[in-house]
């Protein structure tokens, strides 16, 4: 086997600095052959002006929920993408609480749980409890294109590939990770279909 013919196998056997080239090639090859998870930003945008969008959801929260919508995040594995996601839901400009919605620290004090990772296997126990411990009724929502499916983590063995692996999901809020905006229409639709359900 001439250095022509297999070029990569001859840098892998080379070491040092052709150790690195292999070990770049390697990665860049993978790269290229992982399915496309990510979802494109413009389906992850709002159709309407987001403060519009919080009005109507608010008047959702006082009809269902008697004013408040306490939501409980849980971690399960997640790269913390969808966490500063959710994060930037309680800044200043999105500023979720006026609408009368706010994440609380414990899942004995949360309506709905928000849900993001492909549950690592360190984690799918904490889920579990996380959800045994939530009041019912209890809505699940399962955040980003990890926890819907395991996203990029998907096939590993060290995941569940998904939320509704360990247990039930009712909603599921796409993207790698959703934005903030994309968040906000998504409760929304979620409540509009909670009200619907709950009139028949």
């Amino acid at each position: 086997m001439g250095c022509a013919d297999k070029e990569i196998h001859c840098l892998k056997k080379a070491g040092g600095a052709e150790d690195r080239l292999f070990f770049m090639l390697s990665m860049y090859l993978k790269m290229m052959t992982t399915p496309r998870t990510v979802i494109p930003t413009e389906s992850l945008l709002c159709s309407d002006d987001v403060h519009r969008v919080g009005k109507k959801l608010e008047e959702k929260v006082k009809k269902l929920f008697k004013g408040s919508l306490a939501i409980r995040e849980v971690d399960a594995g997640s790269t913390n993408a969808e966490e500063q996601e959710c994060n930037a839901l309680t800044n200043p400009y999105y500023d979720l609480e006026r609408y009368g919605i706010g994440f609380v620290a414990s899942p004995r004090h949360a309506d709905m749980l928000f849900v993001t990772g492909p549950v690592s296997r360190n984690m799918a126990e904490a889920v579990r409890r996380t959800y045994n411990a939530t009041p019912d009724p209890k809505i699940v929502v399962a955040v980003g294109d990890d926890a819907i499916d395991g996203g990029i983590f998907k096939g590993s063995y060290a995941v569940f590939d998904g939320v509704d692996k360990i247990i039930p999901v009712h909603f599921y809020i796409p993207g790698d990770p959703p934005s903030p905006a994309r968040m906000i229409c998504s409760l929304l639709k979620m409540l509009e279909m909670i009200e619907e359900g709950s009139s028949k």
